[in-house]
This record gives C-alpha cells, structure tokens and sequence, in this order.
C-alpha cells in the first residue's frame, strides 16, 4: 500500500487550512475565528504521534467564545515541512515564536499536550515577551518529568520503557508503521481511559492517527523528539538547555490533567510548583493520557475559563 500523501492531513471542517513560514521552515496550520491581528491569539500545540486535528473541539468552541484560535502541525508532522534536524528544545521553542510573529502577534496565549506542553514551557522561558501565558495537558515543566522518571520509581516505570527503546536507529520507525501503524493504535489504547475507547469518534481518531504517522518521514521526526530529550542529557547543548529551564516563571499557567493517565503521574505534576508557584492543577475525572480529546467539553471549559481571566 502506498504511503499517505501528506496532504491527507487537511481535513474539511469549519476552520481555514494554511501554509505558514517561520524560523525557516513551512508550517500547515489550521484556522479559526477572526483573522486579525486584533484579536487575541491563542495557538495550540500537539503532543507525539499526533497533528493539529487533535484540537478539534477546541478550535471551533474558541472561535464561537471569539479568540483567533490556530492549531499548527510541528516541524516534521502532517503536511508541515519535515526538515532532517532541529527537534530541540531551542529550535521548536523558536517555531513556536516565530509562528506567533508570522501570525502578526506580538503575544499569544499557548495551549500544549504532552510534547507539544513541552514546547510551550520552553517557548514561555526562552520567549517570554511573546507568551501571554500557557494551559498545558498532561505536560509536566521538563525539568519536572526529567526528575520524575530519576526519583520516582512509578515514573520511571510508566515512560522509560518506551522512551527508552525509541533510542536505536530504525527499529522504532519501522514498528511505528508496520501493520499499517497498529503500533500507534495499541499506544492510543494503553494511555486512554476506558469510557473513551468505547466511542466511534476513538475509533475514528486512531485511523487518522495510523494514517498520518504513515505520511513519509513522520515516524522518523516523531522519534526525533524523544531521541534529543535523551540524547542531549549527556551534551552540551542539553545541559544548557536544563540550565536556562531551571527559573521561575511567573506569567499564568494552567496544568490539566486526565485521572486515569497511566503515562505521566499526577506526582510529577505536583512537582512542577517549584518552576511555576502561581499554576493552577486541575484534573480531569475519567480521561486518560488524551484529556483534551476524551473529556472535550471539561477541558474547553476549564480552558476558557483560564483565558477570560487573563
């Protein structure tokens, strides 16, 4: 079967597709509400495996409450430019700047899940004049998740086997892909949470989803993320990059996470008060690892909420 064209990322909807260059690069972003420079920006990010379609709900429900709200494919996903290096925290935290400037913002407001939350730390420390603040879902601060898996053993249990066995070369991308991706599908299925598997919009997420990271050269750049988060704890420019993580922010922030996430523990979250005193914690009752997705209607709402009292 041939591989998906990755054009097959630009799903119909009531949003606007568009071709964004920043920080060299072309990003595939998704559009909704005003589209002007006026209007309060809030950008979203997606975590690994995924794309812009996983912000579905909360693209049309911020239009409607009337925010310019844009979802955009990371470097190296769906239809955005896939680019053989910069998958490090000082690069992705620069798309994320650049995207807002090319936006025609001075500011916007982030809103990340697991990777795409990480890059939304990294963006509010290395870019504070351009973020507003930022509402992550099951995304600890990286320093936090970094100590996590090195202190607490039920941590350490839950994400450095797969983490870990993403560190060889090819392996890990052949088995993303082979039987068209059901290695993505058996992912989706242990971090979710039960109520969620159950329903048609699950089944349908996990086909876009075993299709999209099909798209030529995605499970190269999606493990790309995790091979530098490793790699770089023993290099320079990882250390310098921990160096300049390790400060107190004090723009707003807002952490969501699902109950039942087997992934990242609600402990590593509470340890994120050391780099973000004033956050908020909230969970999220029956939803796994994808709370945004599998309690749509919660998260919106405790996102909105978040933003109107900015």
């Amino acid at each position: 079967m041939a591989p998906p064209d990755p054009s097959t990322a630009r799903y119909p909807g009531p949003w606007t597709h568009r071709d964004i260059h920043a920080n060299g690069i072309r990003f595939h972003a998704v559009e909704t509400g005003p589209h002007d420079s006026d209007t309060p920006l809030v950008l979203f990010v997606h975590g690994f495996a995924d794309l812009w379609w996983s912000w579905r709900h909360q693209l049309t429900a911020f239009a409607e409450s009337g925010y310019r709200a844009v979802s955009v494919d990371l470097r190296g996903y769906g239809d955005s430019d896939k680019p053989p290096r910069g998958y490090d925290g000082w690069t992705l935290s620069d798309d994320i700047a650049g995207l807002v400037r090319a936006l025609g913002h001075s500011e916007a407001i982030l809103v990340g899940h697991a990777d795409g939350g990480l890059v939304c730390w990294a963006t509010a420390v290395l870019h504070p004049r351009l973020v507003r603040a930022i509402a992550v879902v099951d995304s600890p601060h990286p320093i936090s998740l970094r100590d996590g898996a090195l202190r607490d053993k039920a941590q350490r249990k839950a994400l450095l086997p797969t983490f870990l066995s993403y560190q060889v070369p090819w392996r890990p991308e052949r088995r993303l892909v082979r039987d068209e991706s059901r290695e993505i599908e058996r992912l989706a299925r242990l971090r979710s949470g039960p109520e969620w598997q159950a329903t048609p919009e699950f089944a349908d997420v996990v086909e876009r989803l075993r299709s999209a990271i099909r798209i030529p050269g995605v499970a190269h750049c999606t493990l790309e993320y995790q091979r530098w988060a490793f790699r770089s704890q023993w290099r320079p420019d990882g250390r310098r990059f921990m160096k300049a993580m390790d400060v107190t922010l004090s723009l707003p922030v807002l952490q969501l996470h699902g109950v039942l996430d087997p992934y990242v523990l609600a402990a590593t979250l509470r340890r994120c008060k050391r780099h973000a005193p004033g956050r908020l914690l909230r969970f999220v009752d029956g939803a796994g690892h994808y709370a945004h997705q599998e309690k749509p209607e919660v998260v919106t709402s405790q996102l909105l909420a978040f933003v109107r009292g900015l």
